[in-house]
């Protein structure tokens, strides 16, 4: 029991640390935030105009295609952190098994290119 204690306190003390960084950060802006908004603040921003419709209206499926083939392409390259981190380790078999995958994954990435979903006209 005691070398699980052992292998687990630096995991402990990180939440502990992490803990005690976050809770000040996030209950100080409700401590000095400026609570008197003006026409200002309350107008609109970012885009420059007023909102102009309902928030469920329709969207154009651009937007759900850019981000559908973000998250797609993301996941897949965040599978490489841990190949790289055991890189020695895993041998010609995990080396070629990967050089398969990214292969996959350029496949995908051209197949896509060509079919237009990268272009925004």
């Amino acid at each position: 029991m005691n070398d699980i204690v052992k292998d687990y306190f630096p995991l402990v003390v990180f939440i502990a640390v992490a803990v005690v960084i976050a809770l000040p950060l996030m209950i100080a802006p409700f401590v000095i935030a400026y609570k008197k908004p003006d026409p200002e603040k309350l107008s609109a921003y970012e885009c420059g105009f007023n909102a102009f419709d309902d928030a469920r209206m329709k969207f154009d499926v651009r937007f759900y295609l850019v981000a559908i083939l973000f998250i797609i392409f993301d996941l897949e390259v965040s599978f490489l952190f841990p190949w790289a981190v055991a890189f020695g380790d895993v041998g010609v078999f995990g080396f070629w098994s990967m050089m398969v995958f990214l292969a996959v994954l350029t496949i995908g990435f051209i197949y896509e290119w060509k079919k237009g979903a990268l272009e925004w006209d």
